[in-house]
């Protein structure tokens, strides 16, 4: 069967390069493998994770994902290599085709747990950035089967079929002739090419519904397994290659659906899943002076930064450049920290003077009597001590009958206390103080008082009179 148009394969899949043999097979893993890191990378950056980490981790996840799928292969077609007609050899024979992408996926995860401890990161957010990377890998890499005309599926008599050459057609089973079902079907359906395509959309849909709806914590890692094992679900059924069959199904469909349903039901049981990820520690940019981090110090307690403690610092960075930027900090903060203490000692000093000089016009304004002056916080006690000498002036006042002079004598101590010279010094003295000539004065009006009463009681008119003259300056310092 030849039908008029199909893709053709390759005449071969082997260059050699002098002794060193190029396998496009190889190629097509290396080519996937790069683009699984460049992609991986930009959409870590987007998450906020440093540059290079997915390279870090890939030296890691590769070899441990290569070797995963190299045994899960051996051990699903444990036969080809240990049977009875098996070569135990051909194991190690990775460049003639068979890697179980379960086992790549299972063992590949195993180096990234590894990697990203190492880098102190969440394996989970690294998995959400390098799941459409990991589909597009396996897109590129399928083309190594095409190369090594190997797992392609049914015949097919159509334009996309795939023309497989006799050398490579099914055998019979343990022997090296050609299976006599397909010794003259040249053409057959295209696995690889249906995985490819499948794998570019699952990339596709990945990226999609992470920009849509946010997912984090593995879910878009979630996501792809499940969406790349509905699609090998079916092209598995398409295969007639030799493989192990459980209830009529392949092992590797068995396979798929075991983890289709884990991936969606972590789908489910992750969907309320959010908040911030271990991306690793963020990107710091130099500052202007030389990569120094620049730091705000507090304002001075007494108001604006000393402009020569600014010159100073600026000297000293200057002067060693060389420094590391916490000893700079700390030098800093100690210069303005020796200014405050500065500050603070010229403040007291300052407050002292003004308390010296308080003191001075305190005593300069102390009565002519001999009496010490009333401090400012005492103004009570000093207004409640003076009454008492003229309550005593008021009861030692003469009878009715005593003489003009001797009542002359008793008025004499209310006026010695001169209040014309206490009333002058107001001015000078501070607002605490103001209050100090008024206490003085007010006891005054209570003697005026017994005084006239008393000159009221007396005989002799003339000695009244006089009293009330006396009296009149009294009145006016008040």
């Amino acid at each position: 069967m030849h039908p008029v148009a199909y893709i053709p394969s390759p005449s071969q899949g082997v260059w050699h390069l002098g002794p060193v043999p190029l396998r496009a097979y190889a190629i097509m893993i290396i080519l996937g493998i790069v683009a699984a890191v460049w992609l991986g990378e930009r959409r870590w950056a987007a998450k906020g994770g440093t540059p290079g980490v997915i390279i870090d981790v890939a030296v890691w996840a590769v070899p441990f994902g290569l070797v995963g799928g190299r045994l899960y292969h051996v051990v699903t077609d444990y036969q080809r290599y240990f049977g009875e007609d098996g070569d135990p050899v051909r194991a190690l024979e990775i460049w003639k085709g068979g890697l179980g992408i379960w086992g790549a996926v299972a063992l590949g995860a195993v180096g990234a747990i590894i990697g990203c401890r190492r880098r102190g990161i969440s394996v989970l957010a690294l998995g959400d950035a390098v799941a459409p990377g990991i589909a597009l890998a396996q897109a590129i890499g399928r083309w190594g089967n095409y190369w090594n005309q190997e797992l392609y599926g049914r015949p097919l008599d159509t334009f996309w079929a795939l023309k497989i050459d006799e050398n490579h057609r099914p055998m019979l089973d343990g022997g090296p002739g050609l299976d006599p079902k397909y010794a003259d079907v040249a053409t057959y359906h295209p696995t690889f090419l249906y995985e490819s395509l499948w794998c570019v959309g699952v990339a596709i849909l990945v990226i999609w519904a992470d920009r849509r709806y946010k997912l984090t914590h593995g879910r878009a890692f979630a996501l792809y397994v499940a969406a790349y094992t509905v699609g090998r679900g079916w092209v598995e059924a398409l295969r007639i290659d030799d493989a192990h069959h459980v209830l009529g199904l392949r092992l590797n469909d068995w396979t798929s659906i075991i983890v289709f349903v884990g991936a969606v039901a972590y789908l489910y049981l992750a969907r309320g899943r959010t908040g911030p990820e271990n991306v690793g520690a963020p990107v710091t940019t130099a500052g202007p002076s030389d990569g120094v981090p620049v730091t705000e110090e507090p304002a001075a307690k007494t108001g604006a930064p000393d402009d020569t403690t600014a010159e100073a610092a600026a000297e000293h960075a200057d002067e060693e450049p060389a420094a590391e930027p916490a000893t700079q900090v700390e030098a800093a903060r100690d210069e303005a920290a020796e200014d405050e203490a500065a500050e603070d000692e010229a403040a007291e000093d300052e407050a002292a003077e003004d308390k010296a000089a308080e003191d001075e016009v305190t005593e300069a304004q102390a009565p002519e009597t001999g009496e010490p002056a009333a401090e400012s916080g005492e103004p009570e006690a000093k207004a409640a001590e003076e009454p008492e000498p003229a309550a005593e002036t008021a009861a030692e006042a003469p009878a009715p009958d005593a003489k003009a002079d001797e009542a002359d004598e008793a008025v004499e101590p209310e006026s010695a206390t001169e209040p014309e010279s206490a009333t002058e010094p107001e001015s000078a003295t501070e607002p605490e103080s103001e209050t100090e000539p008024e206490s003085e004065a007010e006891p005054e009006a209570p003697a005026a008082e017994a005084a006239e009463e008393a000159g009221k009681n007396e005989a002799d008119g003339a000695a009244a009179h006089d009293r009330a003259e006396k009296g009149e300056p009294v009145k006016d310092g008040k």
